[in-house]
This record gives C-alpha cells, sequence and structure tokens, in this order.
C-alpha cells in the first residue's frame, strides 16, 4: 500500500525489500526488522525531498573514512569515531531505503552501493588498526569480510536466489561490533581494546562465512 501522494508504508516497504534480498523475510529477525524501521522512518523525508540514493551510497563512503580519521586522533577521539560509525552504518542503509521508496532501485546502483559498502567495511577495520589492533588481525578480518561476500556475490551468479540469508556477520553487526569496541577504547583507555574488535572480526568472520558456505553448498550442491 502506498500512501496518498507519497512513499510506500512500512509494510510494502519490507515486502519490497524482501523481493530484493533473495526473499529473505526481515519480520523474522527483531533486530534487522527494527535496523529497517528506523531506516524507513529516516528514509521518508529524505526521499520526499528528493535526495539520491547514489549520494548517500557515497557519503557513507567518506563517513566512513571519517572514523578512520577520529580513530587516528588522541583517545578522546574514539568515542566520536564510535558514534560516527553507526552514523555512517545509518547513511549506508539509507541509500537502499530512499532507492526503494523513490522507486529508483537499477543495476548500477547495486553494483555502486556492493562496492561502496566494502569499501566502507574495508575502513571500519582500519579504523580499529589505528586505534591499536594488530594489523595481521584487521587483514585476515578483511580478508575474511571479503570471502563472504565473494561467495555471496558468485552463488546469485550460480543461480541461487536466497542470497539475501543473514548470517552472524553482515554489515550491520561489522558496523556495532567496530563502534562498541571504539566506544570501549574511548571510555577506558586503549589498552586491549582494539585488538579484541580485530580479534571478534575473524571469529565472526569465520561463522559468518562458514554459515554461508554451508547454505550455498545446500542450495547448489
Amino acid at each position: 500500500m502506498t500512501t496518498a501522494g507519497g512513499p510506500p508504508d512500512l509494510g510494502s516497504y519490507l515486502d519490497r525489500w524482501r523481493a530484493l534480498h533473495g526473499g529473505y523475510e526481515p519480520r523474522s529477525n527483531m533486530l534487522v526488522r527494527r535496523w529497517l524501521t528506523v531506516a524507513y522512518s529516516v528514509a521518508r523525508p529524505l526521499a520526499r525531498a528528493r535526495v539520491t540514493p547514489d549520494a548517500l551510497t557515497v557519503l557513507a563512503v567518506v563517513a566512513s573514512a571519517g572514523v578512520v580519521g577520529l580513530a587516528a586522533l588522541s583517545r578522546h577521539w574514539l568515542l566520536a569515531a564510535a558514534a560516527l560509525a553507526v552514523v555512517a552504518g545509518l547513511i549506508d542503509s539509507l541509500d537502499g531505503a530512499v532507492a526503494v521508496l523513490r522507486d529508483r532501485v537499477s543495476r548500477y546502483g547495486t553494483v555502486l552501493d556492493s562496492t561502496c559498502d566494502r569499501l566502507s567495511d574495508t575502513l571500519l577495520v582500519t579504523a580499529l588498526w589505528v586505534a591499536g589492533a594488530p594489523a595481521a588481525l584487521c587483514v585476515l578480518g578483511g580478508v575474511l569480510m571479503f570471502l563472504q561476500e565473494f561467495v555471496r556475490a558468485h552463488a546469485a551468479v550460480a543461480g541461487m536466489r536466497e542470497t539475501g540469508v543473514i548470517t552472524v556477520w553482515e554489515r550491520p553487526t561489522r558496523v556495532i561490533v567496530t563502534s562498541a569496541f571504539l566506544a570501549a577504547a574511548g571510555i577506558h583507555g586503549p589498552g586491549w581494546w582494539p585488538l579484541l574488535g580485530s580479534a571478534a572480526w575473524v571469529g565472526l568472520g569465520v561463522l559468518g562465512l562458514g554459515q554461508l558456505s554451508l547454505l550455498v553448498r545446500r542450495r547448489l550442491g
């Protein structure tokens, strides 16, 4: 259902989101549903103002780069870096929401969004590194993230429709984990927090990649 003279209501938006994500039902996961509800609420005025999805996609990368810049400063800026990471994650959700609300979903936009998402993910794990995390763990965490998205993309090419499956290590989780450990480092001092954050990237990266790989094996094997 579409409101008179405006964008679709929340129910229609969630239905469209499901269709664009391999049939995954967002209402089945409380965290996903709440995240999308917030994105929908913020995206409505942006859609009315005719903000373009591509502009938001690029803005999310710029905000993620700002996280790295803030994390490279003194400890007192780590809380600001954590907050900006959450803002960057929200902006990243807004581009898709605005595209749906304005009926501006396109194949080019999908490619641009995916490319910018990987840039933003790389910048997030880089922020942990500049805050004090070991380079080796950050690189390994980044590689696992890229492998998961590589498997997802090639499963879609191979004909798997359920590429929208939600693992334990999706972009919102990466944002939350990075933000939480940056905030802890800002409150308690760097110490072990950046290291623990990069370790979380590795551990959850292994779990997410394994979860997705098993599903791909079952569906395409």
